[in-house]
C-alpha cells in the first residue's frame, strides 16, 4: 500500500516537472535551424526537444529492424532457428531481469514482490529450476507453507534440484516437529549430498535424539572423512554414542557385548566420566580390580567427581572403614586441594566415625563453597561430635535453601540434570553436558550425596527427631534411604608393576 503511493506520488511529480518543462520552452526565444535540400527549416526549443526525441526512437527501431532482417536473412539461408532466437533473447533478457529483481526482492523480505517477480521470469524463462526456488523461498517469507512445500515437492522431481526439494522439505517437518519425518528426508539428503555439512549436522542431532546410536556413529565419521570436524572432537562425540549404545546393550541384558563397548569408549575419551564408571565396573565384573583402578585414576585426574568414588568404593565392597580411608588414597593423592576430594575424605572420615579429621578434611569449604553437600556433611560432623540439637538443625536449615553443587549442567541452555545423558533433555543439544555448578539450580543432583554414609539418622537421637521441623525431617530420610557404607571392607590392592596400559595387559593375557 504505501509502495503504491509512493509510485502515484512519483508518477504526479514527474508530470509537473514536464509540464513546467514544456512551458518553460515555450516561453525561450531561439531554437534550431535546418538546412534540407536547399531548404531551410527552423524549429522551436519545444519542437527541437520532441524532434530529437523521436529521432532517437527512430535510431532504436531502425536498429531493431536491422536485426531482425539479419535474422531473416539467415532463415532464409538454412539457418531454421535463427528467427526463434531473436525473439528468444528478447524474452530472455526480460525473464533474467524479473529473475534479479525477484531476488532483490527476497534479499529485502517482499515476499509478495518475489513471487511475483518469480511467476514472471518462468513465464519468459520457462526453466523451473531457477524460478521455483525462489517462489519456495519467496511464499516461506510470506508465510505461505502450502504453496512452499508444493514448489519443493516440483523440485523433487528434477534430478538436478532433488537436494534442495528434500531440504525444503526438512525443514519444515523439523519446524512442525515432525522428527522422524525430518529423520528420513535428512537420511535421503545425506544420501544426495554426503558432504554437506549442514545435513550432516542436521541427520546427527536426529539420530541421536532417536537413540540411533550406530547410526549417528557412521554419520560422525562421514563429518571426519570429509573434514568438517576436527579429529579430536570427533573421538570425544565418538565415545559419547559408544557408550550411549553400550548403555542400549545392557539394558538388553547382552552384558558381554555391553562390557567391551563401555572399554572402547573409555579407551576413547578416557575424561569421559560416565564411560570411565561403565569400564571401570565392567573390569570389576571381570576380576580385573588393577584394570579398574586405572581407569577411575585418570578420569580424576582430568576432573574428580562423585561417581567416580562411589565405583572406586565397589572395587573391595566388604573393606573396614579404615581400609577404605587407606586404599582412597590413590585417589586422594592425585588431586587433594580440589572440593571433591575433600568431600570424599571427610565422608569416608564420617564414616570410620573419625570427626575432628572428618572437620580438618572439609576445612573451609563449608564458608567458600556452602553447597547442601557441605553443609550437611558438617551437620553430621556436629552430631558426632555431640553438638547441641540447635546447631545441627541450623546446619541443616542451611542446608535445605543452599545450591546443590555441581551437577550435568547443559553449557547450551544451562538446563541442570540428574544425570548424564548424551542429549540435552531441554534444549536436545549433543553432548553439551558438564560437570559443573549452574547459575541457578534446578534440579537435586543424584549424586551429591551417594558417598554420604552418615549423616544424622546413623547417631539415632530419637528426641531430637520429635523436635526437628517437617523440611528438617525429609533431609534425614533422604540421606538414611542412602546405603550406608559401614560395611566391613577388605583390604586395600597395591598395585605392582602395573601394566603400562590396558590394552596392552589384554593384548599380554590373549
Amino acid at each position: 500500500m504505501l509502495w503504491s503511493l509512493i509510485k502515484i506520488l512519483l508518477f504526479v511529480v514527474v508530470v509537473g516537472a514536464l509540464t513546467l518543462g514544456a512551458e518553460y520552452l515555450l516561453e525561450s526565444e531561439g531554437g534550431v535551424q535546418l538546412t534540407v535540400a536547399g531548404t531551410e527549416y527552423t524549429l522551436g526549443p519545444l519542437q527541437s526537444v520532441i524532434a530529437a526525441a523521436v529521432l532517437v526512437f527512430a535510431v532504436w527501431v531502425l536498429l531493431k529492424l536491422v536485426s531482425f532482417l539479419v535474422a531473416v536473412w539467415r532463415f532464409l539461408n538454412g539457418d531454421e532457428t535463427a528467427i526463434s532466437r531473436y525473439f528468444d533473447r528478447n524474452r530472455e533478457r526480460k525473464g533474467f531481469q524479473a529473475l534479479s529483481e525477484g531476488m532483490m526482492a527476497l534479499a529485502s523480505g517482499e515476499g509478495r514482490l518475489a513471487m511475483a517477480k518469480a511467476a514472471k521470469a518462468e513465464k519468459y524463462l520457462q526453466k523451473p529450476e531457477l524460478t521455483n526456488l525462489l517462489t519456495a523461498q519467496a511464499a516461506e517469507l510470506s508465510g505461505d507453507r502450502k504453496k512452499a512445500e508444493d514448489t519443493y515437492k516440483k523440485l523433487i522431481a528434477s534430478e538436478t534440484t532433488k537436494f534442495v526439494g528434500v531440504r525444503g522439505i526438512m525443514k519444515q517437518r523439523l519446524a512442525d516437529g515432525d522428527t522422524d519425518t525430518a529423520r528420513k528426508l535428512a537420511e535421503k539428503a545425506f544420501q544426495l549430498k554426503p558432504k554437506h555439512e549442514e545435513t550432516q549436522d542436521v541427520l546427527l542431532t536426529l539420530q541421536a535424539q532417536a537413540q540411533d546410536w550406530s547410526g549417528a556413529r557412521k554419520t560422525l565419521s562421514a563429518k571426519l572423512k570429509n573434514g568438517n570436524l576436527p579429529r579430536d572432537v570427533h573421538r570425544r562425540r565418538d565415545a559419547v554414542l559408544a557408550l550411549s549404545e553400550a548403555k542400549e546393550i545392557l539394558n538388553d541384558e547382552n552384558s558381554i557385548d555391553a562390557r567391551e563397548a563401555a572399554i572402547e569408549a573409555n579407551r576413547m575419551s578416557p575424561d569421559l566420566i560416565p564411560a570411565a564408571i561403565m569400564a571401570a565396573r565392567s573390569y570389576i565384573e571381570k576380576g580385573k580390580p588393577k584394570y579398574a583402578i586405572r581407569v577411575l585414576k585418570k578420569a580424576w585426574e582430568v576432573q574428580p567427581h562423585p561417581e567416580l568414588a562411589a565405583a572406586f568404593a565397589e572395587i573391595a565392597p566388604n573393606e573396614t572403614p579404615k581400609e577404605r580411608i587407606k586404599r582412597f588414597g590413590v585417589l586422594t593423592r592425585i588431586k587433594p586441594d580440589h572440593p571433591e576430594t575433600r568431600l570424599v575424605l571427610a565422608e569416608l572420615n564420617l564414616a570410620a566415625e573419625d570427626f575432628p579429621e572428618a572437620r580438618r578434611a572439609l576445612g573451609d569449604l563449608v564458608d567458600s563453597q556452602g553447597d547442601a553437600r557441605a553443609l550437611t556433611i558438617m551437620a553430621a560432623i556436629e552430631r558426632g561430635e555431640g553438638a547441641p540439637d540447635a546447631v545441627v538443625k541450623g546446619w541443616l536449615a542451611r542446608a535445605l535453601n543452599a545450591p546443590r553443587g555441581p551437577q550435568w549442567v547443559c553449557d547450551n541452555c544451562q538446563h541442570a540434570h540428574a544425570d548424564w545423558t548424551p542429549i540435552c533433555k531441554n534444549c536436545q543439544s549433543f553432548d553439551t553436558l558438564s560437570w559443573r555448578a549452574p547459575s541457578a539450580a534446578e534440579v537435586s543432583s543424584a549424586t551429591g550425596v551417594q558417598m554420604l554414609p552418615l549423616i544424622v539418622g546413623s547417631l539415632e537421637d530419637k528426641s531430637a527427631e520429635e523436635d526437628v521441623p517437617e523440611a528438617e525431617v525429609e533431609v534425614v530420610d533422604a540421606a538414611e534411604v542412602i546405603p550406608p557404607t559401614e560395611e566391613p571392607i577388605g583390604p586395600p590392592i597395591v598395585e605392582e608393576n602395573p601394566p603400562e596400559t590396558v590394552e596392552a595387559e589384554l593384548a599380554r593375557e590373549k
